[in-house]
């Protein structure tokens, strides 16, 4: 919202907002670019603006949002916004997937960059090469992250069936988003709805090794193509290898290197590779910046290291995407010990859908540390993830497991048992107390 509203700002357009907690870094983006970030309260918009933007986190009961629709002014969500304004007219190059999105569409931001095309972009995270999550260009390219997620209150279509696809990637498809889907067939169904909009002209690319993706294939109004590594793929890479500094990958006959460790990244990286071949760049232009490419915060993103400890932060907490960061770094790292820290956060892990697939996740880790579920009073408690079962399911295949009420004993804990050589991953779609930063200090005492 803030990066679209500085954008509008850019082109002449009168613009503030309201939001709940305005902190730093974003207060102080918006404050240095003139936007004036309000309070909630139906005062601002006495003006009657020619225009409302409501988030998908607004609900009814707002006081913005309802004297938005009592007064019948014009309002729209931020996915349409971005599609009249900022997308119609461009070459979108949609990437989605329950996992990867930010990895893959970083990757291609920077193979269209290095190589002169100065594509806009628009990411759920920060890759280091540019230091923002979105920009706007004049460029025709336009590389977008596309969530499966709701638009808003009033529109609860997946927020990429806005994004007017030129070429469209799926990654994965897995059950997620446990608050406002019931079933995986209904996230198929969301989907299917962004297959149905690529155009004759477009791409369709679909990891093949996902059994998922299989039935949503059966197409012909658009060109296909299946990546991945197995042997059912029309885009197939081979010759895998990992090292402390990347991987290693023949495809097409020809060996690409990538700074970032996994089988999932390795699939990550088939897709950027591809899509930047839709958009006419060469194997040479690909790795040329590929050997540029900086990754992107909070992915297996090393924070520091005191004493011979190496404190990793990691935005997963999906069990697939755990236990693929668990095998990178195990990859990455061999024979060193590994912890996994993990906070059940999102609206899936804290509830129990998932209670025994992340125990197998964690189980790959060789210590597991537990904090508390996050807000589970929100959470029935026949739906609310238990911890005590985790931590059971666990420790049967004797793994050494702890849950712990708070960040600071979370912190003792660790600092007590840890020794010379231990990785410390932290797995959380939150701030987790800014526990990375509080292990590295007690640690370097």
């Amino acid at each position: 919202m803030a990066s679209v509203a500085a954008a509008l700002k850019e082109r002449g357009i009168a613009v503030s907002g309201s939001d709940e907690g305005i902190y730093p870094p974003m207060s102080t983006f918006l404050a240095e670019r003139g936007i004036e970030a309000k309070s909630f309260d139906e005062a601002n918009l006495f003006h009657k603006p020619d225009l409302v933007v409501i988030g998908n986190a607004i609900s009814r009961g707002n006081p913005e949002a309802e004297f938005a629709l009592e007064q019948k002014l014009t309002y729209c969500s931020l996915p349409e916004l971005l599609k009249q304004r900022f997308l119609r007219g461009k070459r979108n190059l949609v990437v989605t997937g329950t996992h990867g999105k930010t990895t893959t569409a970083s990757l291609l931001a920077w193979l269209l960059e290095h190589n002169g095309l100065s594509p806009g972009f628009l990411i759920g995270g920060i890759p280091n090469n540019f230091g923002q999550g979105a920009r706007f260009t004049n460029s025709d390219w336009f590389v977008i992250e596309g969530d499966e997620y709701d638009t808003a209150f009033f529109d609860k279509r997946s927020k990429f069936v806005h994004y007017l696809p030129e070429a469209v990637v799926i990654n994965n498809l897995e059950f997620d988003h446990a608050d406002i889907f019931g079933n995986l067939d209904e996230i198929k169904t969301s989907f299917q709805r962004l297959i149905n909009i690529i155009p004759r002209n477009g791409l369709l690319l679909a990891n093949g090794d996902d059994t998922n993706l299989g039935p949503l294939l059966d197409i012909d109004h658009c060109p296909i193509r299946r990546f991945g590594l197995g042997g059912n793929c029309d885009e197939q890479t081979s010759d895998l290898t990992y090292s402390e500094n990347g991987s290693e990958f023949r495809f097409d006959e020809t060996k690409f290197r990538i700074p970032l460790i996994g089988e999932l990244n390795i699939r990550n990286a088939l897709a950027a590779l591809l899509l930047a071949r839709h958009a006419g760049l060469s194997n040479g232009q690909i790795q040329s910046a590929l050997d540029t490419f900086k990754g992107i915060r909070r992915r297996m993103e090393i924070r520091g290291e005191e004493n011979g400890i190496t404190v990793i932060d990691d935005f997963a907490h999906h069990p697939t995407a755990i236990r693929e960061t668990l095998k990178a770094i195990d990859q990455r790292y061999p024979g060193r010990r590994v912890w996994a820290i993990f906070e059940p956060r999102s609206n899936t892990t804290r509830r129990n859908h998932f209670q025994i697939e992340l125990a197998e996740a964690l189980r790959l880790a060789n210590r597991v540390v537990l904090a508390k579920v996050a807000k589970a009073s929100q959470i029935p408690a026949e739906e609310r993830l238990d911890p005590v079962r985790l931590m059971e399911d666990i420790r049967a295949t004797g793994t050494k497991a702890e849950t712990l009420p708070t960040t600071d004993k979370i912190i003792d804990y660790v600092v007590d048992q840890t020794e010379e050589g231990d990785i410390l991953c932290i797995l959380s779609n939150g701030g987790f107390g800014n526990i990375h930063q509080k292990l590295l200090n007690a640690l370097g005492h």
